[in-house]
Parts: C-alpha cells; sequence; structure tokens
C-alpha cells in the first residue's frame, strides 16, 4: 500500500508536460511499463532490506539500487521479448526517470553510470543463462560481490567504466 500511495503522489507532483512525456513512453509498452513498475517496487524494497542507510540517499545502496533496478527490468521484459528490445525499454525508462525527475549534475552522473553497469551486467549473464531462467537471485548476490570494489565519484570528470560508482556521504 504504501508503494501506491508513494506512486501516485509522485505523479501528482509531475507536471502536465512531464506527464505527457512519461505517457508516451509507458503508453505504447503497456506490458513493458507494467514489469518496469514491478521491477522498480523490487528493486527499491531489496535496496532498503540490505542498505538501510544508503539506498535512499547518494551512498552504495543507490549503486545498488540502480545497478538491480536495471538489471530486474532487462529481465522482467525480457522474459516477454526479446532481451535487445527489454534493454532498449529499460535505457528508455531509466533516461527518462532522470530527466523527468532530475538532480545535480554528479548525482545524474552517478544514477546514469550505474544504470548502465546494470544493464551491462545483465548482458554479460545473459550468454550463460537463458532469458527465461533468469532469477532475481542471480543480480542480488553479484551485485552484492561487485560492491565491495565500488568507486566515489568526486567529480564529473571521473569515468569508473566497469565499476558501481557511489557519492562520499561525509
Amino acid at each position: 500500500m504504501r508503494t501506491f500511495k508513494i506512486f501516485f503522489s509522485t505523479i501528482r507532483s509531475m507536471s502536465f508536460k512531464k506527464i505527457i512525456r512519461l505517457l508516451t513512453l509507458v503508453l505504447p509498452h503497456p506490458v513493458f511499463s507494467l514489469l518496469s513498475f514491478h521491477a522498480t517496487v523490487q528493486a527499491y524494497t531489496i535496496a532498503q532490506k540490505k542498505f538501510p542507510k544508503t539506498a535512499s540517499t547518494n551512498g552504495v545502496g543507490n549503486a545498488f539500487r540502480h545497478a538491480l533496478w536495471c538489471c530486474f527490468i532487462a529481465m522482467y521484459c525480457s522474459k516477454v521479448s526479446s532481451s535487445q528490445k527489454a534493454l532498449k525499454f529499460c535505457k528508455r525508462i531509466t533516461d527518462m526517470h532522470e530527466e523527468l525527475f532530475p538532480n545535480k549534475p554528479l548525482e545524474t552522473k552517478m544514477d546514469l553510470h550505474n544504470n548502465k553497469f546494470g544493464m551491462n551486467y545483465f548482458k554479460e549473464l545473459l550468454p550463460g543463462v537463458h532469458r527465461q531462467f533468469f532469477e532475481k537471485s542471480f543480480f542480488i548476490e553479484g551485485l552484492e560481490k561487485k560492491m565491495k570494489d565500488a568507486k566515489v565519484l568526486k567529480n564529473l570528470d571521473d569515468d569508473f567504466e566497469g565499476f558501481l560508482v557511489y557519492l562520499d556521504e561525509k
């Protein structure tokens, strides 16, 4: 119930222009949109349990949440379509999220980087597992291991390709 309250309060806070922009993406892809919403709830819930202090801030939990979010969107959508279409939709929906709910430039760079990391991680696992047999645990366990090597993003010029990034919360 709390999830739906957050969802509806978020929609109410959006301008008419932003709502129209969102609808232009979700209406042509209703199944992907529902699966993405489910992935969002799942990723947020898991990140809150594993990283209660940083999942909603800019710390390591946020990095984990964004990467997991993209893995889940790609996983769920690839179960009903091709992995290529799932990844394309994932990129569009997560990029649009950053446009509709803007952050400071460094936070945006961090979120986009971790989204890309999650999509790349999904692609990395794809050849070894048939898309219909993906499970959430594959991504959760793998991303937890990758969190150990996460880097602190300090400026817009930093390039940590292949690593999750977070902002120093001191």
